[in-house]
């Protein structure tokens, strides 16, 4: 039986990603300071770890035999609204993490090492208009990335990247995920996403009433992947051959507003009528999209599921999770 370890497994992607190894026969370990939020893990074993601390990551890879595979998703992370205002800590706790979690890994020795980056590594300057040209992984350099959150994931790429040069990680992985979305992610109280707040902020309208508030004009632009997308691309990747440590894309191509996202959920929603109240907030870059070529090249896949079809469900759970919360009268 092949074994993993999934860090950050009690988080939106790390819960579904154990669910999807174990579906597969592998035994798997997750490791998190939290359990899931919303459902049991399906873990053969779950640890309650810090992996700031050193001993910790110690402990989080060391397993009889050694781990097959290892999918690093640990991150101290949320939306816009929270790693704008958080730059600091970000920057520390998540190198913290990932410095001691990939000197663990080479220590201890692992099979395959796959790191979770982020499209917040592209630069700035190359985001500032709405109707962006889809971003490539050669474009991260000259470097200029998005805020703190950004540089540290550009900073972690190369963490794991010299590892794997000196030989100490034997097999790399580099993932540049664009906005994830879907059921039993974060859905309120700061963290949460623009889907999952959007969704949330539409169930409320829908049964008491009132305008559904919006970050600045709207008109901003992202991609935006469902969760099934996410979990099968990761398994690809992790089992492409030839691709080794070059960061790849994991995103949808698909472009929409802010205001467009907002009309889909809302026409799901049942809404006879939407409206908007625009209101100060952090939007981030002004445009994002992701190129999916080299995607395409390495797998001859990429992500399917349409933004209304990933989130019927996403609302249908989040209503739910509103009105269990008394949220919605």
């Amino acid at each position: 039986m092949k074994k993993a370890l999934i860090t950050g497994a009690g988080g939106f992607i790390g819960h579904h990603l154990v669910n999807r190894l174990k579906e597969r026969g592998y035994w798997v370990r997750g490791v998190d300071i939290k359990r899931p939020e919303f459902g049991e893990t399906a873990a053969d074993e779950f640890l309650m770890l810090d992996l700031r601390e050193r001993e910790a990551a110690e402990q989080a890879f060391t397993v009889p035999g050694g781990f097959d595979d290892t999918y690093a998703l640990a991150a101290d992370m949320g939306g816009m609204g929270f790693i704008s205002a958080h730059h600091a800590e970000i920057i520390h706790s998540n190198l913290l993490i990932n410095l001691n979690s990939v000197h663990a890994a080479a220590n201890v020795g692992v099979g395959r090492y796959l790191y979770t980056s982020s499209a917040c590594v592209y630069p700035s300057g190359a985001q500032q208009v709405t109707d962006v040209t889809p971003l490539r992984e050669d474009q991260a350099y000259p470097a200029d990335p998005e805020d703190a959150y950004g540089w540290e994931k550009l900073t972690s790429e190369k963490i794991v990247h010299y590892y794997n040069m000196e030989g100490r990680l034997p097999v790399v992985r580099s993932v540049r995920f664009h906005n994830v979305y879907g059921p039993l992610g974060t859905w309120d109280g700061g963290r949460e996403k623009a889907p999952a707040a959007l969704c949330r902020k539409i169930a409320v309208a829908v049964h008491k009433g009132g305008p559904v508030e919006i970050w600045g004009d709207g008109e901003q632009t992202r991609s935006f992947m469902h969760i099934d997308d996410c979990i099968e691309g990761l398994e690809k990747i992790m089992d492409a051959e030839g691709l080794n440590d070059a960061p790849v894309n994991l995103g949808r191509d698909r472009m929409v507003s802010i205001n467009e996202l907002a009309r889909i959920i809302a026409n799901i929603a049942g809404m006879s009528e939407l409206v908007v109240e625009h209101v100060d907030g952090p939007q981030g870059v002004r445009g994002r999209n992701s190129d999916n070529t080299f995607l395409n090249e390495v797998l001859g896949w990429e992500p399917s599921i349409t933004l209304e079809d990933g989130l019927r469900p996403t609302y249908e759970w989040i209503e739910q999770q509103a009105k269990t919360a008394g949220l919605l009268g």
